[in-house]
């Protein structure tokens, strides 16, 4: 068992949720049972998995989250596409974040990988 905390990726998925519950605050209003509230729950579920894999007894366990963890972040990156496509965000605004979340995705793949040798 861990502090999620000290987590380099649980920090950087933390505050890359903070940036999406900000942005989809302009999104329509008719989009706040659908891609509003898909976008923040699958962005949301990676610190999330993070934290609840570092509560329990094995790495096998948390590796378990941190894959969870993988597919939320690439559940994020067709949304974000899609919201780019629908013109709820800039062209500028969806480079920067799908850097991010690229990033994320690449720290998620490192940490799997150190949990598995």
């Amino acid at each position: 068992m861990q502090d999620f905390r000290n987590l380099k990726v649980w920090e950087k998925s933390h505050a890359f949720t903070l940036i999406i519950y900000k942005m989809t605050k302009a999104f329509p209003k008719d989009e706040l049972y659908g891609l509003t509230s898909q976008i923040r729950r699958s962005s949301s579920s990676i610190p999330t998995n993070l934290a609840e894999g570092c509560g329990q007894s094995s790495d096998a366990q948390l590796a378990r989250y941190v894959q969870i963890s993988i597919g939320s972040a690439s559940e994020v990156e067709y949304q974000l596409l899609l919201a780019k496509d629908l013109g709820y965000i800039q062209d500028s605004n969806y480079q920067d974040l799908n850097k991010d979340i690229n990033q994320i995705k690449r720290m998620l793949i490192a940490f799997l990988k150190k949990l598995k040798t």
